[in-house]
């Protein structure tokens, strides 16, 4: 566990990112077009569904990664409250755009999909709703980050905010439990029987999953590395007035 704090270190943090992002970047490129390719292009037609269950390789990862990104931004923003390590609380805000970005095409290839599958591009569903409620929080977070000039303060209340929101993560994970009514099927991924996936939607699904989570984590330290460096220069400017 103390090996782990020391990437808290802006320092270590780079020269470790400094090589994990590209590889990450790498990984995801190849993982999501082997994914989308195979699934696309090699798997049959759904005997319900046609052709449109295809988006599934497109919207189950996204779906994944808007939740787990929340969830990213609430260990880190935890760790900065408790802690107060700079690199966590950056972490986080880097995250909140991936997270959004990633909301947004779930919710856009949901309305794909659901269009010919319902006959409606939106329904009130409980975990659509809580979706779009979901979106909504990942852009206050982003704009509350924006609208404090001191970034400890910000860091602070962009973190109690964190902790609000998780509560509709948790339903967009779990509202088809939650509540029985609503056009949207259950998990797409199950381990209980009679209903998992076939093997040949199954494995680029995976394909595509992680590569999405590798994307996730590139451009996260990507984001992370840019606001290390912009708090340098901002200490650096500050230091520099503070002489002049």
């Amino acid at each position: 566990m103390a090996s782990l704090w020391e990437y808290a270190n802006p320092v270590k943090f780079m020269r470790l990112s400094g090589w994990l992002m590209p590889l990450s970047a790498v990984l995801a490129a190849a993982l999501i077009g082997a994914g989308l390719i195979w699934g696309l292009f090699f798997t049959a037609e759904d005997y319900r569904m046609g052709a449109s269950v295809k988006i599934i390789f497109l919207h189950v990862p996204s779906a994944l990664m808007a939740i787990n990104a929340w969830a990213m931004m609430l260990i880190a923003s935890l760790i900065w409250l408790i802690r107060r390590h700079h690199v966590s609380a950056l972490a986080a805000k880097a995250a909140a755009p991936v997270g959004a970005a990633m909301t947004l095409i779930a919710l856009l290839t949901g309305a794909i999909w659901g269009q010919p599958m319902w006959g409606t591009w939106w329904a009130w569903d409980p975990r659509l709703t809580s979706f779009l409620i979901l979106f909504v929080f990942y852009l206050g977070y982003i704009a509350l980050w924006s609208a404090i000039d001191d970034p400890d303060t910000a860091a602070d209340l962009t973190s109690v905010l964190c902790l609000v929101g998780s509560v509709f993560a948790v339903l967009s994970r779990y509202a088809a439990i939650f509540w029985n009514q609503g056009l949207h099927q259950g998990a797409s991924l199950s381990v209980a029987p009679g209903e998992r996936m076939d093997l040949s939607y199954r494995m680029p699904l995976y394909l595509c999953m992680i590569g999405f989570g590798l994307l996730f984590l590139a451009l996260v330290l990507a984001g992370t590395r840019t606001e290390i460096r912009a708090r340098r220069a901002r200490a650096l400017l500050t230091r520099e007035r503070a002489r002049a």
